[in-house]
């Protein structure tokens, strides 16, 4: 399976109004103390205030549009760190149907509660996505059901390119120089990056990772889809491998201009920034891009520059200890 640029950027434009029935536009607006840091103007898309608390609603709500009312009741699986899961569990709940989700066992304990709440059956096994997710797939195909990939499927990609179909309606004609995205599996990315260089040919695009989990950005350094060593981060919704075959690691090789991998004292300097500025409750995930943003500073001063919040769900003792 393929999927060109053209084509996602296409998808996208497509899903958005359908979308917007079931998911609200998030707002896209300036963070005036980190602007004055960065000595760029700043703008953020603001993902962390999407239902669910992240993007990964809409990549999950595109792909359960797709499906029939059987389809959905017969049951869906998915594998998630917990922001996917979330969403899948949304759309469920938003169009009927019954869902099982394959997560790790380190996942954020709010992810879990959540995940709970919204009726899903849980299946906690390892701590790798990359092992995860072919679980899920043999699950469902053994027993007949649908799976919900967290990336690695067009719908996804064009769901979470509707981002950036609403940040170019935002934009409103002006103009904007680079865009900061956080990426683990590259569905985020993929989609946005598709978009937004399909009506500003000339933005740069700069993949987030951090420096301790970077198994896109080393896959796209060796040409070829690569497991990593990776220790534990505070971004923990980019944490995992990516899978074998994925269409977002051409995708990313094509439109990805530049990568930072980002150290964690810098996502957690990022984050504490954030809260006491803006007063905003975001994830490692999110903090991640606002950290590589500081990070390319100087390459910046003076342009005009998103980044994209991906997500808001963190824990309380996870948020402790990032602040400690």
């Amino acid at each position: 399976m393929t999927l060109s640029p053209a084509e996602a950027a296409e998808r996208s434009e497509v899903f958005a109004p359908r979308l917007r029935e079931h998911l609200p536009p998030t707002p896209f607006v300036p963070y005036g103390a980190i602007s004055e840091d960065l000595g760029v103007e700043l703008l953020v898309k603001c993902e962390h205030q999407q239902r669910t608390g992240s993007f990964k609603a809409r990549g999950a709500m595109a792909k359960i549009l797709t499906l029939s009312d059987a389809e959905r009741s017969a049951g869906v699986v998915t594998a998630s760190t917990g922001n996917h899961g979330l969403g899948v569990g949304n759309a469920l709940a938003t169009l009927g149907g019954h869902g099982i989700v394959y997560l790790p066992e380190t996942a954020s304990p709010s992810k879990v509660a959540a995940l709970r709440r919204l009726g899903l059956e849980l299946r906690a096994e390892g701590n790798d996505s990359g092992v995860l997710e072919p679980k899920a797939r043999a699950y469902a195909a053994e027993h007949g059901l649908t799976y919900v990939p967290p990336y690695n499927d067009p719908d996804i990609i064009a769901g979470q390119g509707t981002v950036a179909v609403e940040i170019v309606e935002q934009l409103a004609g002006e103009p904007l120089d680079a865009v900061f995205v956080s990426v683990g599996g590259g569905g985020l990315i993929s989609g946005v990056a598709a978009v937004l260089k399909k009506h500003l040919p000339g933005i740069r695009v700069y993949g987030a990772q951090p420096a301790v989990d970077d198994a896109m950005a080393a896959s796209v350094r060796a040409g070829e889809i690569v497991q990593v060593d990776a220790e534990r981060t505070l971004s923990d919704g980019t944490a995992g491998s990516v899978e074998p075959g994925s269409i977002t690691f051409d995708l990313c090789r094509e439109l990805v201009d530049d990568w930072v991998l980002v150290e964690e004292d810098a996502i957690r300097e990022a984050l504490r920034m954030v809260i006491d500025t803006e007063h905003q409750l975001i994830e490692g995930s999110a903090a991640l891009a606002f950290a590589a943003a500081r990070e390319r500073r100087t390459e910046l001063a003076g342009k005009r520059v998103a980044v994209v919040s991906c997500g808001g769900n963190m824990s309380s003792s996870t948020l402790v200890a990032a602040l400690a």
